[in-house]
This record gives structure tokens, sequence and C-alpha cells, in this order.
């Protein structure tokens, strides 16, 4: 039972992240970001945050540092949006498996 809420509560924080993401945060690091995944943990204390950078390995990094300094803010919108008795503790990983599926239909592509 208590993976379904999980999940349920993976795809709610994935829909607020990307308009939190997109419309609130202002740094001017943070450039096209695309939240690809949230794991929540089973206690809801903790969520990994998988994003999608447009960009190469600099903005990657500058982004997900910009992210990461950003984190706070971003869980007390959420603690806003989303009434839980605890609000999970963000940490934001880069997901290059867009990237990766580009390579591939690339490679497919030339032969």
């Amino acid at each position: 039972m208590v993976q379904y809420r999980a999940g349920r509560l993976s795809e709610e924080f994935k829909k607020e992240i990307s308009d939190i993401i997109k419309n609130e945060v202002k740094d001017p690091r943070v450039g096209f970001v695309s939240v690809v995944y949230v794991d929540v943990s089973g206690d809801l204390r903790h969520a990994k945050v998988f994003v999608s950078v447009l960009g190469d390995e600099k903005k990657v990094s500058e982004t997900l540092t910009a992210l990461k300094s950003a984190a706070g803010f971003i869980r007390r919108e959420i603690a806003r949006r989303i009434q839980l008795r605890y609000t999970p503790e963000l940490t934001f990983h880069y997901d290059d498996s867009i990237a990766h599926g580009a390579k591939i239909a690339k490679i497919l592509a030339d032969v």
C-alpha cells in the first residue's frame, strides 16, 4: 500500500517541481531543465530528483549547482502546494538517459 502512495506522490512532485523550476526559480544559471523522474523514499522523507539539462557539461554542472542552491526554496514551495506532514529533502541528480537515447538513435540512423 505504501508503494502506491509513494508512486502517486512521485508523479505529483515531478509535476510541481517542473512548474516551480520553470516559473519560480529566477537563477540565471538554470537553463533548459526537464524533470525526468522523482524517486521518493518509503518513509517520504527524501526525494531524488533526476533532471535532464540541454547543453554541454559546463552547462550541466552550472545548472546542478544552481538547483542544489535552490533546493530549500523548491522544498518550501512544494510544502505550500502539497499538504503533507513532512516535506521530503530534495537532492538533484543528472540523468543522461535522453542524451544516451539520442546517441543510440543517431547510430541507428547512420546504419
